[in-house]
């Protein structure tokens, strides 16, 4: 698959900033909001945004379930910020009714990092990536308090872990896609286009 198809869940967040930076990857991207668009994707990133309401959304327009049977199914994923904790298999620091797809056996911190006033950006050394450390957006930003033994730890900051991926499914605690550079978008449409 030259180009692959991949989708950004468009319920909140940042989905204009992703469809650009995976159309500058080489994707074809498209906004996702109703399962009929979800079933057409090779892949879907999943934004930052507030975790709660997107939980809530996902279940308002009957995405929930088809979200986490794409997920189980092998779907490769790739979570931002919110989408991290969308991603998680347990969190901290949630409300009781907040939902979650699962698809990485790890548990998460919501807002770890602070407040929005205590955003902050970092260079990020991300295992797999060519060219230096990546500029880690942090805006209220998760982080992983502990990870099961099939997922890979790709960054770190401060001793936190902040990029993860467990076989298809990548996840940061950061915005890559409010900076020029693609390159974890890169990672994450070439493990569209290979499988792997």
């Amino acid at each position: 698959m030259s180009t692959p198809v991949i989708g950004v869940l468009a319920l909140q967040g940042d989905v204009r900033e992703h469809l650009a930076a995976l159309a500058e990857a080489g994707a074809a991207a498209r906004p996702v909001r109703r399962a009929e668009e979800l079933a057409e994707v090779d892949g879907l990133v999943i934004p930052g945004g507030e975790s709660t309401t997107m939980s809530k959304l996902a279940v308002i327009f009957g995405l929930l379930e088809p979200l986490r049977e794409r997920v189980r199914g092998g779907m490769p994923t790739y979570g931002t910020c919110a989408g991290m904790i969308m991603l998680a298999d347990k969190l901290l620091d949630a409300r009781d009714d907040q939902e979650t797809l699962g698809g990485i056996d790890m548990i998460v911190r919501r807002n770890a990092f602070g407040r929005q006033n205590e955003s902050f950006e970092a260079a990020v050394d991300f295992t797999g990536i060519e060219g230096g450390p990546v500029e880690g957006v942090f805006i209220r930003a998760p982080w992983v308090e502990s990870v099961g033994g099939d997922v890979e730890v790709l960054a770190t900051h401060e001793d936190h872990i902040v990029a993860v991926r467990q076989g298809h499914v990548i996840a940061t605690s950061f915005h890559p896609e409010l900076t020029g550079d693609h390159r974890v978008h890169r990672l994450f449409v070439d493990t569209v286009r290979n499988g792997d």
